[in-house]
């Protein structure tokens, strides 16, 4: 009996061993057949070819935000984001560099030309290596000349120009007499009237008293005297179109930028819009 008892459960343990095997071959059957049944969908060719142009045409691309980088991830933006405001800082940071480099390297270098340029001043000063006495008549001469040359010259400009003379060899009376000269040949410094013919350039400043008036030969002319001082006379002429004030005779005048003409061999005056008029003798009486 006892047999028959373990017969009969071997039995059954292989029946279900077949049935475990039947149910698991039809669960797999099952399975298999609801995978068969999924349908799969695959793209056409015609479909992949218009998806790429969709996804490249402008009207295609979905416009999340003008501050958003298109294609990149939030990650990235920000790497992105913060790359570009570190190079715009180093770039305003070399800028302002240079700048302020510049205009250091400038300020030093006109700091230096200005203070070279005083100690060159001081250095070409010929009154510096001059002797004491011959200083001195430097001065006197530079002070006469100052006094008989109207033409804004002080007596330190005078004396510098007589003493550079003197350096180079010329004799004390020849210096005065060339830095004269000199004096009376630039611009602005009163001519003496007899020394006219000699000064080359076509406008020059004198002053002296007018003499004489007479009635202009033409319309256009407004006066016509004689001007005379220590040294000599001339004629001038005060043309219309100038508009310069009336000068009476007997009158003390200045005649600053007349023009020089020539008639029959001698030298006259004409006073243009460029002239100038000035009377001493009324400044110094408003005085």
């Amino acid at each position: 009996m006892s047999s028959k008892n373990s017969v009969s459960k071997v039995v059954s343990v292989d029946e279900q061993a077949y049935e475990q095997v039947d149910t698991r071959a039809e669960r797999d059957a099952d399975a298999e057949y609801v995978v068969d049944e999924t349908p799969e969908f695959r793209a056409t060719v015609e479909m992949e070819i218009q998806a790429k142009v969709d996804a490249n045409h402008p009207d295609g691309i979905v416009d999340t935000s003008e501050d958003r980088i298109y294609g990149a991830t939030l990650a990235q933006e920000e790497r992105i984001r913060a790359r570009e405001k570190e190079l715009e800082r180093i770039s305003a940071q070399a800028e302002l560099g240079q700048q302020n480099g510049r205009a250091r390297r400038t300020r030093k270098t006109v700091e230096s030309m200005c203070r070279e340029k005083r100690q060159s001043k001081r250095r070409v000063d010929p009154r510096e290596t001059l002797e004491r006495k011959q200083l001195a008549e430097v001065n006197q001469q530079a002070q006469r000349l100052a006094d008989d040359v109207q033409g804004g010259y002080s007596r330190a400009v005078i004396a510098k120009r007589i003493a550079s003379r003197v350096l180079e060899g010329t004799a004390l009376f020849e210096a005065v007499m060339e830095t004269k000269e000199e004096l009376l040949h630039e611009a602005g410094t009163i001519v003496p009237i007899g020394k006219l013919e000699e000064i080359t350039r076509g406008k020059v400043s004198v002053e002296g008293r007018v003499i004489e008036l007479w009635e202009p030969a033409c319309s256009s002319q407004q006066q016509v005297g004689l001007l005379e001082d220590e040294t000599g006379r001339t004629k001038f002429t005060v043309w219309k179109k100038s508009k310069q004030p009336l000068v009476d005779e007997d009158e003390r005048v200045r005649f600053r930028a007349a023009a020089k003409n020539w008639y029959n061999g001698r030298c006259s005056l004409a006073l243009t819009r460029w002239s100038e008029v000035v009377f001493p003798e009324r400044e110094t009486w408003w005085e």
